[in-house]
């Protein structure tokens, strides 16, 4: 094997670290009022990096092949804690949605874990079954099943943002494993239907698109998140306001440590600080897209993909509703919003990936 890619752990840890800095700056206002400790948040994010870091390095020692021979069992478990976590008295509630086992002041979210084993069985079934994805019926049905049925039971919490990533994660799969181009045209059209329905089922999803198409139309209800998203990203300016100095997290963006952390990002280090943080992203899934592309073997080929695709999409989808262009999904930034389970599953997924990358000529 060769020795680990150290540009691309660098990165990693360079932009993982900065979001642990811009979690305090986006947090510590609120974490003081509520909980009386301006260090709250920070703290767990900074528990979970470090064990993020120490878990990557390890993962990345271990050779990736054993994936496929525990792809089953490790899907099998996560399904086991998506429908546990929907139990009353075993799951919690936060923020509406029942998607956490909490231990303490912290919270395990099994659906992150999720995304990263029904990636890895998934790129275990296209290896296995390439030839028969050009049959929808056999090849692809049986795969879409499992992801519905997964979508499904994180769609009960309810958690849209995460079960729209996995649906257009498990999709780019089958479409760089080769599946039948009329497959994604029936898909379109199932899905336009779908988020039809999921719109007609709750309405308050209806008010988010309205809000998103002139949030000024309710600026003190639904339009509330993105309008102060766009106070934070607009006084910016060309270096931004300077660290710590953002006005949005004084309780006008509600819990900028998450969703919305790039707008204080945006607030606080202005254009400068959105090419940084855009220029590691950038690195990140650029190394890791080649990864995947020179990888001669097809499960290590597929599972690269797959990761790097995912969280490609997920820092898009984010920044992408943080500048207004499509509505508020829930959807976190990787690397750099606040969430312990979110900030763990994504280093180690990486791992996966450098390991990946040691494999290669």
């Amino acid at each position: 094997m060769k020795k680990l890619d150290i540009f691309l752990l660098i990165t990693i840890i360079t932009i993982s670290l900065f979001g642990v800095l811009m979690v305090f700056s986006a947090s510590y206002v609120w974490a003081e009022y509520k909980f009386n400790d301006p260090f709250k948040f920070v703290k767990n994010q900074a528990l979970f990096l470090l064990l993020g870091i120490i878990f990557m390095i390890i993962i990345s020692k271990i050779n990736y092949k054993i994936y496929y021979e525990k792809a089953n069992t490790i899907l099998l478990l996560c399904i086991i804690l998506l429908i546990l976590v929907l139990i009353p008295g075993i799951g919690t509630i936060r923020n509406g949605s029942r998607s956490w086992f909490g231990i303490g002041s912290f919270g395990i979210q099994p659906s992150e874990a999720t995304k990263l084993a029904l990636i890895i069985f998934t790129s275990k079934y296209i290896s296995n079954n390439q030839k028969e994805l050009k049959n929808i019926k056999k090849g692809v049905l049986p795969i879409l099943f499992i992801t519905l049925f997964i979508f499904g039971l994180i769609m009960l919490q309810p958690d849209f943002g995460t079960g729209f990533i996995i649906i257009v994660t498990i999709i780019g799969l089958l479409f760089i494993g080769g599946t039948n181009l009329k497959f994604f045209i029936y898909l379109g059209i199932l899905g336009i239907s779908g988020i039809t329905g999921l719109i007609l089922i709750a309405p308050y999803r209806l008010k988010r698109i309205l809000s998103f198409l002139n949030p000024w139309t309710d600026p003190l209800g639904s339009g509330f998140q993105i309008i102060q998203s766009l106070y934070a990203i607009g006084p910016g300016g060309l270096f931004g306001q300077g660290f710590l100095n953002s006005r949005q997290k004084h309780f006008y963006l509600p819990e900028p440590q998450t969703d919305f952390i790039f707008s204080i990002i945006s607030e606080e280090f202005g254009f400068m600080g959105i090419i940084i943080i855009s220029s590691l992203f950038l690195i990140i899934i650029i190394k890791s897209f080649k990864i995947a592309i020179n990888s001669k073997e097809p499960f290590g080929k597929y599972l690269a993909f797959g990761i790097s695709f995912g969280i490609a999409f997920q820092a898009l989808l984010n920044l992408m509703v943080v500048v207004g262009l499509i509505p508020v999904t829930g959807v976190t930034l990787p690397f750099l919003s606040y969430g312990g389970s979110s900030l763990l599953i994504t280093l180690c997924s990486m791992g996966i990936i450098l390991n990946i990358s040691r494999f290669q000529k």
